[in-house]
Order: structure tokens, then sequence, then C-alpha cells
């Protein structure tokens, strides 16, 4: 039977690709607090505001491509079972060629109904502008899984992290809950590596390696 490799990615992962981050700004992101442009009731007090910021988020993410780790995340399908689950709402894992992720905080080429969670639509790279709606008429919001709301994909996500039989954990400093408690659902033995140039938060007995996201993988791979 296949090993069963996991993958957690965060923002390290891809800004390498040369997409921002909060951490790395200061808790800002393009001068914008995270309470200006990522919580409900910040779209509920200045709609327009939260939908240019994500509509340049997207702009920004259709100009960059997948990194050295994206790829070779995926070339590890041709030899194992791989799911990668990430906090990053972008789309370089899959254009990377990875073709089991799980977002835990949304898809930014993706727009919903700001009242029917369920109405999710896929909209590339195009705009989300006030007055565009869903077929019941409520306004489209980014989908993205903001601060204070819940995190619907976390459940199926820590059911495929007790299956692993390897956890990698790549460009995240392990400090955001809910993502951060995945490490926990992990059997006893089942060996963890966190690649971070940082000082991630302390995973008990997992290895560490102190490199970028490409250099680490490529150096985690060629320990297979």
């Amino acid at each position: 039977m296949q090993q069963h490799i996991v993958v957690l990615t965060g923002a390290g992962i891809s800004a390498e690709s040369g997409l921002s981050t909060f951490r790395d700004n200061g808790g800002l992101w393009e001068q914008h607090s995270v309470y200006d442009v990522a919580t409900p009731e910040a779209f509920a007090r200045n709609q327009e505001l939260v939908l240019r910021f994500y509509n340049e988020r997207r702009r920004q993410l259709r100009d960059v491509e997948p990194n050295q780790a994206h790829r070779l995340l995926a070339s590890l399908e041709e030899r194992f079972r791989v799911t990668v689950v990430t906090q990053n709402v972008d789309n370089l894992h899959e254009r990377g060629g990875s073709s089991n992720v799980i977002h835990l905080h949304g898809e930014l080429t993706k727009a919903r109904s700001s009242h029917y969670p369920e109405l999710v639509y896929d909209i590339g790279y195009r705009d989300i502008k006030p007055g565009d709606t869903c077929e019941r008429g409520a306004q489209l919001r980014p989908h993205i899984v903001w601060f204070g709301e819940e995190v619907p994909m976390l459940e199926s996500a820590a059911e495929v992290v007790s299956t692993a039989d390897q956890l990698l954990i790549v460009g995240t400093s392990l400090q955001v809950y809910p993502a951060a408690g995945l490490v926990h659902e992990v059997d006893v033995d089942v060996p963890i590596t966190v690649i971070d140039p940082g000082e991630p938060a302390s995973v008990s007995r997992a290895r560490v390696i102190r490199k970028r996201a490409s250099e680490g993988v490529a150096e985690w791979i060629s320990r297979l």
C-alpha cells in the first residue's frame, strides 16, 4: 500500500513566488490592517474596500507562478499518496501540479454568496464588484474564511492528517489556530518534519529544517 504523505503549508511557500503575507508586514497587508479587510464586520462596514482588496490580490495571483517547492511537492505523487492541506488561499499548489489539495481558509479564485454560503462559484481572476449577486439575489463575497468565522474544512483536514504516514510542514509558523492544532492529529509514531527559515512554534519530536521552502523541500525529498 502506498505511503500517505500529508503536507501542511502556509504563507512561507507562497512568499517565494512573490505573494506578500500578513505576518511578514507586522500584521499589515498592502498597508491594510487585517481588521479592515479580513473580517465579516469589515465587509459589512466597507464592502467596496474589501472587494477591491481581494480583487487586487486576485490580479497579483494571476501574475505569479508556482515555485520549485510547489512543483517538488506535486512530484511526490509519482511515488506516494499525497494530500496537501494549505492555509493559503492561492491556487499555486494546483498550478504546480498537486491533485489533492484541501484549502482551510478558502480560495481566492472563488466567490460565494454573502447570505447562502453553500452557493460557491469559480470566478478565476475576475473582479467581484458591488452589485454582483448569486442566483438568489445576495451580494457575492470572496470565498475566504475571515477572522472570526468557522473553518468548514477543518474536520476533513483533521481526518486526513490522522491517516498520515509522514507529516511535512512547510512555510507556516504554526501560530494560527485552529489550523496549528492539526499537528496533534497524527499518530505518535508518525515522523514530522518542519521546514521554516525562522523559529517555528515548537513541535515535539519534529525534525526542523531551517531553510526556505524550495531548498528545504528538496533536502527533505533527497532523504526519502
